[in-house]
Protein backbone atom coordinates (compact mmCIF):
# COMPACT_ATOMS: atom_id res chain seq x y z
CA UNK A 1 0.00 0.00 0.00
CA UNK A 2 3.05 2.02 -0.36
CA UNK A 3 3.04 4.10 -3.34
CA UNK A 4 5.44 6.77 -4.01
CA UNK A 5 5.53 7.09 -7.86
CA UNK A 6 4.06 9.59 -10.46
CA UNK A 7 3.30 8.70 -13.73
CA UNK A 8 5.12 11.75 -16.16
CA UNK A 9 5.63 11.84 -19.56
CA UNK A 10 4.79 8.23 -20.22
CA UNK A 11 6.53 6.38 -17.21
CA UNK A 12 6.50 5.69 -13.57
CA UNK A 13 8.81 8.27 -11.77
CA UNK A 14 9.75 6.97 -8.36
CA UNK A 15 9.48 9.95 -5.80
CA UNK A 16 11.41 7.65 -3.11
CA UNK A 17 12.59 10.89 -1.44
CA UNK A 18 9.46 13.18 -1.00
CA UNK A 19 7.70 13.85 1.64
CA UNK A 20 4.95 10.77 2.63
CA UNK A 21 1.21 11.65 2.94
CA UNK A 22 -0.22 8.79 4.99
CA UNK A 23 -3.26 7.00 3.98
CA UNK A 24 -5.86 5.55 5.94
CA UNK A 25 -8.47 2.99 6.56
CA UNK A 26 -11.68 4.69 7.36
CA UNK A 27 -12.92 1.28 8.70
CA UNK A 28 -10.03 0.98 11.64
CA UNK A 29 -8.74 4.60 11.84
CA UNK A 30 -4.99 2.85 11.12
CA UNK A 31 -2.63 3.75 8.51
CA UNK A 32 -2.38 1.42 5.85
CA UNK A 33 -0.09 2.94 3.32
CA UNK A 34 1.86 5.73 2.59
CA UNK A 35 2.30 8.07 -1.15
CA UNK A 36 4.48 10.60 -2.25
CA UNK A 37 3.94 14.55 -1.89
CA UNK A 38 4.57 16.21 -5.37
CA UNK A 39 6.28 19.14 -5.76
CA UNK A 40 6.03 22.61 -7.80
CA UNK A 41 9.39 20.78 -9.46
CA UNK A 42 7.04 17.77 -9.96
CA UNK A 43 4.52 19.66 -11.60
CA UNK A 44 6.99 21.69 -13.61
CA UNK A 45 8.44 18.37 -15.26
CA UNK A 46 4.74 17.31 -15.91
CA UNK A 47 3.71 20.10 -17.70
CA UNK A 48 6.57 20.81 -19.69
CA UNK A 49 5.89 16.71 -20.89
CA UNK A 50 2.18 17.70 -21.96
CA UNK A 51 3.37 21.08 -23.22
CA UNK A 52 5.66 18.57 -25.66
CA UNK A 53 3.14 16.13 -26.37
CA UNK A 54 0.27 19.05 -27.22
CA UNK A 55 2.35 19.71 -30.28
CA UNK A 56 1.61 16.42 -31.94
CA UNK A 57 -1.82 15.34 -30.15
CA UNK A 58 -3.78 18.30 -30.90
CA UNK A 59 -3.52 17.03 -34.12
CA UNK A 60 -4.71 13.73 -34.08
CA UNK A 61 -7.54 12.35 -35.96
CA UNK A 62 -10.63 11.72 -34.37
CA UNK A 63 -10.36 7.77 -35.46
CA UNK A 64 -6.88 8.19 -33.03
CA UNK A 65 -8.13 9.63 -30.20
CA UNK A 66 -11.45 7.21 -30.47
CA UNK A 67 -9.14 4.08 -30.91
CA UNK A 68 -7.72 5.45 -27.49
CA UNK A 69 -10.78 5.55 -25.22
CA UNK A 70 -11.96 2.37 -26.40
CA UNK A 71 -8.93 1.02 -25.68
CA UNK A 72 -8.97 2.52 -22.44
CA UNK A 73 -12.40 1.67 -21.80
CA UNK A 74 -11.93 -1.93 -22.44
CA UNK A 75 -9.23 -2.02 -19.75
CA UNK A 76 -11.61 -0.22 -17.39
CA UNK A 77 -13.94 -2.99 -17.70
CA UNK A 78 -12.01 -5.52 -17.42
CA UNK A 79 -10.44 -4.18 -14.13
CA UNK A 80 -13.75 -3.32 -12.78
CA UNK A 81 -13.13 -5.18 -9.64
CA UNK A 82 -9.33 -4.04 -8.95
CA UNK A 83 -11.27 -0.33 -8.72
CA UNK A 84 -13.92 -1.37 -6.57
CA UNK A 85 -12.01 -2.66 -3.92
CA UNK A 86 -9.56 0.48 -4.37
CA UNK A 87 -11.92 2.68 -3.51
CA UNK A 88 -13.45 0.58 -0.45
CA UNK A 89 -10.16 0.50 0.94
CA UNK A 90 -9.22 4.40 0.05
CA UNK A 91 -12.58 5.79 1.33
CA UNK A 92 -14.53 3.50 2.69
CA UNK A 93 -17.36 3.08 0.11
CA UNK A 94 -19.55 -0.19 0.45
CA UNK A 95 -18.25 -3.05 -1.95
CA UNK A 96 -21.55 -3.56 -3.22
CA UNK A 97 -22.08 0.39 -3.70
CA UNK A 98 -18.67 0.55 -5.69
CA UNK A 99 -19.51 -1.98 -7.53
CA UNK A 100 -23.00 -0.95 -8.72
CA UNK A 101 -22.55 2.60 -8.88
CA UNK A 102 -18.69 4.30 -8.00
CA UNK A 103 -17.82 1.89 -10.98
CA UNK A 104 -19.68 1.66 -13.30
CA UNK A 105 -20.64 5.53 -13.54
CA UNK A 106 -16.92 6.01 -13.83
CA UNK A 107 -16.99 4.05 -16.71
CA UNK A 108 -20.04 5.16 -18.24
CA UNK A 109 -18.32 9.10 -18.86
CA UNK A 110 -15.36 6.98 -21.00
CA UNK A 111 -18.26 5.52 -22.93
CA UNK A 112 -20.33 8.35 -23.06
CA UNK A 113 -17.52 10.37 -24.49
CA UNK A 114 -16.53 7.66 -27.15
CA UNK A 115 -20.68 8.33 -28.20
CA UNK A 116 -20.46 12.06 -28.23
CA UNK A 117 -16.89 11.71 -30.55
CA UNK A 118 -18.50 9.47 -32.77
CA UNK A 119 -21.02 12.43 -34.40
CA UNK A 120 -19.14 15.85 -32.83
CA UNK A 121 -18.48 17.97 -35.73
CA UNK A 122 -15.44 20.17 -35.52
CA UNK A 123 -16.04 22.01 -38.06
CA UNK A 124 -18.95 24.08 -39.24
CA UNK A 125 -19.41 25.75 -42.87
CA UNK A 126 -22.28 28.63 -43.67
CA UNK A 127 -22.17 31.77 -45.63
CA UNK A 128 -18.28 31.59 -45.82
CA UNK A 129 -17.32 32.00 -41.84
CA UNK A 130 -15.83 28.67 -40.83
CA UNK A 131 -16.24 27.97 -37.37
CA UNK A 132 -13.30 25.33 -35.76
CA UNK A 133 -13.75 23.66 -32.81
CA UNK A 134 -9.78 23.06 -31.23
CA UNK A 135 -8.34 21.56 -28.30
CA UNK A 136 -7.84 24.51 -25.60
CA UNK A 137 -4.47 22.68 -24.83
CA UNK A 138 -2.90 21.56 -21.46
CA UNK A 139 -5.53 21.27 -18.68
CA UNK A 140 -4.88 20.60 -14.88
CA UNK A 141 -7.40 17.96 -13.03
CA UNK A 142 -8.28 18.40 -10.08
CA UNK A 143 -10.27 15.36 -8.15
CA UNK A 144 -11.48 14.84 -5.08
CA UNK A 145 -12.20 12.37 -2.47
CA UNK A 146 -15.80 11.53 -2.42
CA UNK A 147 -16.10 9.71 -6.16
CA UNK A 148 -12.57 9.13 -6.99
CA UNK A 149 -12.75 7.16 -10.15
CA UNK A 150 -15.90 9.16 -11.58
CA UNK A 151 -14.10 12.27 -11.29
CA UNK A 152 -11.08 11.42 -12.64
CA UNK A 153 -13.16 9.67 -16.16
CA UNK A 154 -15.27 12.72 -15.98
CA UNK A 155 -12.52 15.01 -16.65
CA UNK A 156 -9.70 12.66 -18.09
CA UNK A 157 -11.89 11.74 -21.06
CA UNK A 158 -13.35 14.51 -22.63
CA UNK A 159 -10.07 15.93 -22.69
CA UNK A 160 -8.53 13.02 -24.76
CA UNK A 161 -11.72 13.36 -26.93
CA UNK A 162 -10.97 17.06 -27.56
CA UNK A 163 -7.37 16.18 -27.68
CA UNK A 164 -5.91 18.16 -25.11
CA UNK A 165 -2.99 16.94 -22.97
CA UNK A 166 -3.24 16.03 -18.82
CA UNK A 167 -1.79 16.74 -16.02
CA UNK A 168 -3.84 14.88 -12.92
CA UNK A 169 -3.71 15.53 -9.22
CA UNK A 170 -6.04 13.40 -7.57
CA UNK A 171 -7.09 13.60 -3.72
CA UNK A 172 -4.34 12.62 -1.87
CA UNK A 173 -6.90 11.20 0.73
CA UNK A 174 -8.03 8.69 -2.26
CA UNK A 175 -5.23 7.85 -4.12
CA UNK A 176 -5.29 4.22 -4.77
CA UNK A 177 -7.44 4.53 -7.40
CA UNK A 178 -5.78 7.36 -9.51
CA UNK A 179 -2.78 5.11 -9.56
CA UNK A 180 -4.69 1.83 -11.23
CA UNK A 181 -6.03 4.56 -13.80
CA UNK A 182 -2.82 5.73 -14.50
CA UNK A 183 -1.63 2.38 -15.56
CA UNK A 184 -4.81 1.97 -17.64
CA UNK A 185 -3.93 4.85 -19.72
CA UNK A 186 -0.09 3.24 -19.76
CA UNK A 187 -1.25 -0.02 -20.86
CA UNK A 188 -3.77 1.23 -24.00
CA UNK A 189 -0.92 2.78 -25.41
CA UNK A 190 -1.34 6.42 -24.73
CA UNK A 191 1.47 8.53 -26.06
CA UNK A 192 3.66 9.85 -23.67
CA UNK A 193 2.67 13.31 -22.21
CA UNK A 194 -0.20 13.29 -23.24
CA UNK A 195 -1.86 11.58 -19.67
CA UNK A 196 0.49 12.80 -16.70
CA UNK A 197 -0.43 12.48 -12.76
CA UNK A 198 1.50 14.37 -9.91
CA UNK A 199 -0.16 13.62 -6.45
CA UNK A 200 -0.12 15.86 -3.57
CA UNK A 201 -1.99 18.45 -1.30
CA UNK A 202 -3.99 21.17 -2.95
CA UNK A 203 -1.59 23.41 -1.23
CA UNK A 204 1.52 22.63 -3.06
CA UNK A 205 0.75 20.19 -6.21
CA UNK A 206 -2.97 22.18 -6.65
CA UNK A 207 -1.51 25.62 -6.54
CA UNK A 208 1.36 25.38 -8.49
CA UNK A 209 -0.77 23.70 -11.17
CA UNK A 210 -3.22 26.92 -11.01
CA UNK A 211 -0.42 29.42 -11.39
CA UNK A 212 1.92 27.64 -14.07
CA UNK A 213 2.06 29.50 -17.17
CA UNK A 214 2.05 26.65 -19.12
CA UNK A 215 -0.92 25.23 -18.28
CA UNK A 216 -4.04 26.60 -20.19
CA UNK A 217 -6.81 25.30 -18.16
CA UNK A 218 -7.72 24.06 -14.95
CA UNK A 219 -11.10 21.72 -14.02
CA UNK A 220 -11.74 21.36 -10.24
CA UNK A 221 -14.25 19.52 -8.10
CA UNK A 222 -13.88 20.19 -4.77
CA UNK A 223 -14.90 22.36 -2.13
CA UNK A 224 -16.00 26.13 -2.62
CA UNK A 225 -13.35 27.12 -0.54
CA UNK A 226 -10.76 25.45 -2.89
CA UNK A 227 -12.65 26.40 -5.58
CA UNK A 228 -12.32 30.10 -4.81
CA UNK A 229 -8.44 29.45 -4.27
CA UNK A 230 -7.89 27.68 -7.64
CA UNK A 231 -9.53 30.79 -9.36
CA UNK A 232 -7.65 33.29 -7.94
CA UNK A 233 -4.03 31.36 -8.45
CA UNK A 234 -5.55 31.06 -12.04
CA UNK A 235 -6.19 34.97 -12.82
CA UNK A 236 -3.14 35.76 -13.22
CA UNK A 237 -2.32 33.83 -16.60
CA UNK A 238 -6.23 34.30 -17.39
CA UNK A 239 -6.31 30.66 -17.23
CA UNK A 240 -10.20 29.01 -18.20
CA UNK A 241 -11.40 27.62 -15.16
CA UNK A 242 -14.22 25.00 -14.80
CA UNK A 243 -15.37 24.22 -11.43
CA UNK A 244 -17.61 22.27 -9.99
CA UNK A 245 -18.01 23.16 -6.31
CA UNK A 246 -20.33 22.59 -3.41
CA UNK A 247 -24.14 22.10 -3.14
CA UNK A 248 -27.17 22.17 -0.52
CA UNK A 249 -29.66 20.57 -3.31
CA UNK A 250 -33.65 20.71 -2.31
CA UNK A 251 -35.88 17.76 -2.66
CA UNK A 252 -39.35 19.54 -3.29
CA UNK A 253 -42.27 17.84 -2.39
CA UNK A 254 -45.45 19.15 -3.91
CA UNK A 255 -48.88 18.09 -2.25
CA UNK A 256 -49.56 15.69 -5.26
CA UNK A 257 -46.38 13.90 -4.95
CA UNK A 258 -46.30 9.86 -4.37
CA UNK A 259 -44.90 10.55 -0.50
CA UNK A 260 -45.25 6.35 0.22
CA UNK A 261 -42.59 5.61 -2.70
CA UNK A 262 -40.89 9.39 -2.46
CA UNK A 263 -39.74 9.92 1.00
CA UNK A 264 -37.98 6.76 1.13
CA UNK A 265 -36.35 7.65 -2.38
CA UNK A 266 -35.36 11.04 -1.02
CA UNK A 267 -33.92 9.96 2.16
CA UNK A 268 -31.44 7.46 0.08
CA UNK A 269 -30.80 9.39 -2.53
CA UNK A 270 -29.19 12.22 0.30
CA UNK A 271 -27.25 9.66 2.19
CA UNK A 272 -26.14 7.83 -0.78
CA UNK A 273 -22.38 7.24 -0.57
CA UNK A 274 -22.96 8.21 3.40
CA UNK A 275 -23.91 11.95 1.73
CA UNK A 276 -20.65 12.58 0.55
CA UNK A 277 -22.27 14.08 -2.56
CA UNK A 278 -21.87 17.66 -3.55
CA UNK A 279 -25.58 17.35 -5.82
CA UNK A 280 -27.22 15.18 -2.68
CA UNK A 281 -30.46 16.24 -1.98
CA UNK A 282 -30.17 16.82 1.70
CA UNK A 283 -32.73 19.27 2.26
CA UNK A 284 -36.13 18.19 2.20
CA UNK A 285 -39.17 20.77 1.65
CA UNK A 286 -42.58 18.86 2.39
CA UNK A 287 -46.32 20.89 3.19
CA UNK A 288 -46.48 21.78 6.33
CA UNK A 289 -49.93 19.79 6.87
CA UNK A 290 -47.53 16.37 6.18
CA UNK A 291 -44.53 16.80 8.56
CA UNK A 292 -45.74 14.02 10.74
CA UNK A 293 -46.25 11.62 8.29
CA UNK A 294 -42.89 12.62 5.81
CA UNK A 295 -40.94 11.90 9.36
CA UNK A 296 -42.52 8.64 9.74
CA UNK A 297 -41.90 7.68 6.41
CA UNK A 298 -38.11 9.05 6.90
CA UNK A 299 -37.74 7.38 9.77
CA UNK A 300 -38.60 3.68 8.53
CA UNK A 301 -36.25 4.26 4.97
CA UNK A 302 -33.35 5.07 8.00
CA UNK A 303 -33.74 1.80 9.19
CA UNK A 304 -33.63 -0.13 6.18
CA UNK A 305 -29.89 1.21 5.87
CA UNK A 306 -27.25 -1.26 7.27
CA UNK A 307 -24.04 0.26 8.78
CA UNK A 308 -21.08 -1.51 8.94
CA UNK A 309 -17.80 -3.06 7.64
CA UNK A 310 -17.78 -2.46 3.48
CA UNK A 311 -15.78 -5.12 2.50
CA UNK A 312 -19.11 -7.50 3.50
CA UNK A 313 -21.68 -7.35 0.83
CA UNK A 314 -25.04 -6.71 3.22
CA UNK A 315 -23.53 -3.71 3.83
CA UNK A 316 -25.44 -0.70 2.54
CA UNK A 317 -23.13 2.47 4.15
CA UNK A 318 -20.07 2.37 5.25
CA UNK A 319 -17.98 5.08 6.72
CA UNK A 320 -17.53 8.27 6.43
CA UNK A 321 -14.11 8.80 4.29
CA UNK A 322 -11.50 10.33 6.64
CA UNK A 323 -11.30 11.81 10.29
CA UNK A 324 -11.66 15.53 9.17
CA UNK A 325 -14.77 14.87 7.36
CA UNK A 326 -15.80 12.90 10.61
CA UNK A 327 -15.50 15.38 12.96
CA UNK A 328 -17.21 18.15 10.50
CA UNK A 329 -20.53 15.35 10.20
CA UNK A 330 -20.45 15.04 14.34
CA UNK A 331 -19.92 18.83 14.37
CA UNK A 332 -22.58 19.38 12.61
CA UNK A 333 -24.82 16.90 14.20
CA UNK A 334 -24.45 18.48 17.39
CA UNK A 335 -25.16 22.10 16.12
CA UNK A 336 -28.64 20.78 14.98
CA UNK A 337 -29.23 19.91 18.05
CA UNK A 338 -28.27 23.07 19.73
CA UNK A 339 -30.46 24.91 17.26
CA UNK A 340 -33.75 23.29 18.42
CA UNK A 341 -34.35 21.03 15.61
CA UNK A 342 -36.00 17.97 15.84
CA UNK A 343 -33.96 14.72 15.90
CA UNK A 344 -36.01 12.09 14.15
CA UNK A 345 -33.61 9.59 14.43
CA UNK A 346 -30.08 9.38 14.46
CA UNK A 347 -27.28 11.67 16.63
CA UNK A 348 -24.30 11.58 17.58
CA UNK A 349 -21.60 9.29 17.71
CA UNK A 350 -21.21 6.19 16.19
CA UNK A 351 -24.24 3.42 15.54
CA UNK A 352 -24.28 0.64 17.88
CA UNK A 353 -22.20 -1.87 17.80
CA UNK A 354 -19.47 -0.13 16.59
CA UNK A 355 -16.75 1.27 18.49
CA UNK A 356 -14.02 2.35 16.03
CA UNK A 357 -14.13 3.96 12.23
CA UNK A 358 -15.33 7.01 10.97
CA UNK A 359 -19.07 5.64 11.22
CA UNK A 360 -21.63 7.86 11.76
CA UNK A 361 -25.69 7.41 12.45
CA UNK A 362 -27.66 8.07 9.59
CA UNK A 363 -29.31 11.27 11.42
CA UNK A 364 -32.53 13.03 9.95
CA UNK A 365 -33.51 16.50 11.56
CA UNK A 366 -36.99 17.68 11.37
CA UNK A 367 -38.74 21.54 11.78
CA UNK A 368 -35.46 22.77 10.52
CA UNK A 369 -36.08 26.81 9.46
CA UNK A 370 -34.27 28.39 7.17
CA UNK A 371 -31.75 30.07 9.52
CA UNK A 372 -30.52 26.97 10.66
CA UNK A 373 -27.02 26.11 9.95
CA UNK A 374 -27.93 22.78 9.28
CA UNK A 375 -30.26 24.08 6.65
CA UNK A 376 -27.77 26.14 5.03
CA UNK A 377 -24.17 24.46 5.68
CA UNK A 378 -23.07 21.55 3.05
CA UNK A 379 -22.36 18.92 6.10
CA UNK A 380 -21.21 16.22 3.19
CA UNK A 381 -22.55 13.01 5.30
CA UNK A 382 -25.15 11.03 6.33
CA UNK A 383 -27.47 14.29 7.51
CA UNK A 384 -30.69 14.89 5.87
CA UNK A 385 -33.12 18.00 6.94
CA UNK A 386 -37.18 17.99 6.48
CA UNK A 387 -38.20 21.45 6.12
CA UNK A 388 -42.21 22.61 6.12
CA UNK A 389 -43.80 25.15 3.37
CA UNK A 390 -46.88 26.64 3.69
CA UNK A 391 -47.30 26.69 -0.27
CA UNK A 392 -46.04 26.50 -3.57
CA UNK A 393 -44.19 29.79 -3.87
CA UNK A 394 -42.99 29.31 -0.35
CA UNK A 395 -42.07 26.01 -1.73
CA UNK A 396 -39.77 27.23 -4.30
CA UNK A 397 -38.41 30.33 -2.54
CA UNK A 398 -36.90 28.23 0.26
CA UNK A 399 -35.23 26.01 -2.55
CA UNK A 400 -33.75 28.70 -3.69
CA UNK A 401 -32.80 30.13 -0.51
CA UNK A 402 -29.00 28.99 -0.53
CA UNK A 403 -25.80 30.39 -1.59
CA UNK A 404 -25.91 27.02 -4.01
CA UNK A 405 -27.36 25.95 -6.98
CA UNK A 406 -26.38 22.51 -8.00
CA UNK A 407 -28.67 20.16 -7.58
CA UNK A 408 -32.40 19.67 -7.48
CA UNK A 409 -35.29 17.69 -7.20
CA UNK A 410 -38.58 17.92 -7.73
CA UNK A 411 -41.78 15.55 -6.75
CA UNK A 412 -45.13 15.47 -8.30
CA UNK A 413 -47.42 13.68 -9.94
CA UNK A 414 -48.32 16.39 -12.30
CA UNK A 415 -46.29 16.43 -14.54
CA UNK A 416 -47.02 19.84 -15.93
CA UNK A 417 -46.34 21.38 -12.30
CA UNK A 418 -43.10 19.62 -11.73
CA UNK A 419 -41.69 21.18 -15.10
CA UNK A 420 -43.09 24.29 -14.04
CA UNK A 421 -41.50 24.69 -10.51
CA UNK A 422 -38.22 22.74 -12.24
CA UNK A 423 -37.82 25.91 -14.38
CA UNK A 424 -37.99 28.15 -11.69
CA UNK A 425 -35.16 26.41 -9.06
CA UNK A 426 -31.71 28.02 -9.93
CA UNK A 427 -29.84 24.89 -9.80
CA UNK A 428 -27.30 23.25 -12.72
CA UNK A 429 -29.50 19.99 -12.87
CA UNK A 430 -33.01 19.43 -11.89
CA UNK A 431 -34.17 15.51 -11.57
CA UNK A 432 -37.98 15.13 -11.51
CA UNK A 433 -39.48 12.08 -10.17
CA UNK A 434 -36.00 10.67 -9.50
CA UNK A 435 -35.01 9.50 -13.18
CA UNK A 436 -32.58 7.81 -14.28
CA UNK A 437 -28.67 8.73 -14.22
CA UNK A 438 -27.43 9.94 -17.19
CA UNK A 439 -23.81 10.18 -18.14
CA UNK A 440 -25.08 12.44 -20.77
CA UNK A 441 -26.62 15.44 -18.84
CA UNK A 442 -24.66 18.38 -17.95
CA UNK A 443 -23.80 18.97 -14.87
CA UNK A 444 -22.41 21.99 -12.84
CA UNK A 445 -23.53 24.88 -10.67
CA UNK A 446 -25.35 28.11 -10.47
CA UNK A 447 -24.08 30.85 -8.18
CA UNK A 448 -21.24 29.16 -5.65
CA UNK A 449 -21.55 25.75 -7.07
CA UNK A 450 -19.36 26.48 -9.64
CA UNK A 451 -19.07 27.57 -13.43
CA UNK A 452 -18.74 25.65 -16.49
CA UNK A 453 -21.02 21.85 -17.22
CA UNK A 454 -19.17 18.58 -17.53
CA UNK A 455 -20.48 15.21 -19.12
CA UNK A 456 -21.49 14.75 -22.78
CA UNK A 457 -21.26 17.11 -25.35
CA UNK A 458 -21.01 20.10 -23.14
CA UNK A 459 -18.25 18.76 -20.98
CA UNK A 460 -16.37 18.22 -24.07
CA UNK A 461 -16.78 21.98 -25.15
CA UNK A 462 -14.93 22.70 -22.09
CA UNK A 463 -12.08 21.64 -23.29
CA UNK A 464 -12.49 23.12 -27.08
CA UNK A 465 -11.47 26.93 -28.18
CA UNK A 466 -13.49 28.36 -30.88
CA UNK A 467 -11.46 29.75 -34.19
CA UNK A 468 -13.40 31.69 -36.57
CA UNK A 469 -11.83 31.90 -39.87
CA UNK A 470 -13.17 34.41 -42.59
CA UNK A 471 -13.16 33.56 -46.23
CA UNK A 472 -13.00 29.71 -45.70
Amino acid sequence: MNDTRFYIDGQWVDRPEAPRIAVVDPVSERVVGHVAAGSAADVDLAVRAARRAFESFSRSTVEQRLALLKRVLALLEERAELFARAIVAEMGAAISFARASHVPFGIAHVRAQIEVLQRYAFLSNAGGIATVKEPIGVCALITPWNWPLYQVTAKVAPAIAAGCTVVLKPSELSPYSAQLFAQVMHDAGTPAGVFNLVGGTGEVVGAALSEHPEVDMISITGSTRAGVLVAQAAAVTVKRVVQELGGKSPNVFLDDADFEQGVAKGVLAGMRNVGQSCSAPTRMLVPASRMAEVEALAARAVASIQVGDPHDAKTTMGPIANAAQFRRVQEMIAVGIDEGATLVCGGPGRPAGLAEGFFAQPTIFSNVTPDMRVAREEIFGPVLVIMPYRDEEEAIALANDTIYGLGAHVQSGDIDRARRVAGRIRAGQVLINYPSWSAHAPFGGYKRSGNGREYGVHGLEEYLETKAILGY
